[in-house]
């Protein structure tokens, strides 16, 4: 597994189940350490350094599962990410500000004094990446947020990805739901059994033969991939 993620893009990540993107993410993210090879960040190698250290480097991931501090506010939950993000606040005003301004760009500042548990799946989703951008990435790390929302909620997250890459971050992004990652993408490389099987534009790799038959299936574009 080799590839490059050019700044500023939003590059997908696609594969049937067990296929290792996940993995992948948390290679790249320090929670699991290489058995070999490296990871680099802008020219620095950074192989087998933890969470904590590349969130200081600029590097956040969200995950499948959400799990925000469910009997902490919205707000708390993104202040603590403030709190200890990659510019440390130390003074709770200030993280309060930073993090009311993260839920105004994802929109949830009006649930803001709600107890994460209140919130809808979606809006879940939403507070997970909202606390990811609270560390002040660089590099973000998505992986699967757009599973289990209705065609509304995905196309609103849809857009919030394009602000987040117009605001200037780089954007990796793992999802199973392929009219969301070929409409947002500008790159998509496809897994399969810990491999990279393809890569290149979403169009390119919808017409793939190697990855329909891996991944896409043999029928129209849209059909619920295998795995």
């Amino acid at each position: 597994m080799s590839f490059d993620i050019p700044e500023n893009h939003i590059c997908g990540f696609i594969g049937p189940n067990g296929a290792g993107k996940t993995t992948l993410f948390s290679l790249i993210a320090g929670a699991v350490p290489p058995s070999s090879g490296s990871v680099q960040l802008r020219g620095s190698d950074v192989t087998g350094k933890g969470p904590s250290a590349l969130v200081k480097m600029g590097v956040a991931r969200t995950h499948q599962i959400v799990r925000p501090f469910r009997f902490m506010t919205v707000l708390e939950n993104v202040q603590l990410a403030v709190h200890f993000g990659r510019h440390r606040v130390t003074r709770t005003a200030r993280a309060k500000e930073l993090g009311m301004d993260v839920l105004k760009q994802v929109g949830l500042d009006a649930k803001a004094h709600l107890l994460a548990s209140a919130l809808s799946l979606g809006e879940q989703k939403l507070l997970e990446v909202a606390r990811a951008l609270a560390t002040r990435p660089d590099l973000l790390l998505l992986d699967e947020i757009c599973g289990g929302l209705s065609a509304t909620e995905t196309k609103s997250m849809l857009n919030l990805l394009h602000r987040i890459r117009q605001d200037g971050a780089t954007i990796m992004y793992v999802e199973h739901d392929m009219k969301a990652i070929m409409t947002v993408c500008d790159r998509i490389t496809v897994l399969n059994f810990g491999r990279k099987l393809a890569e290149g534009k979403p169009e390119d790799i919808q017409n793939d033969p190697a990855v329909i038959e891996a991944y896409l299936g043999t029928g129209a574009f849209g059909s619920r991939p295998r795995g």
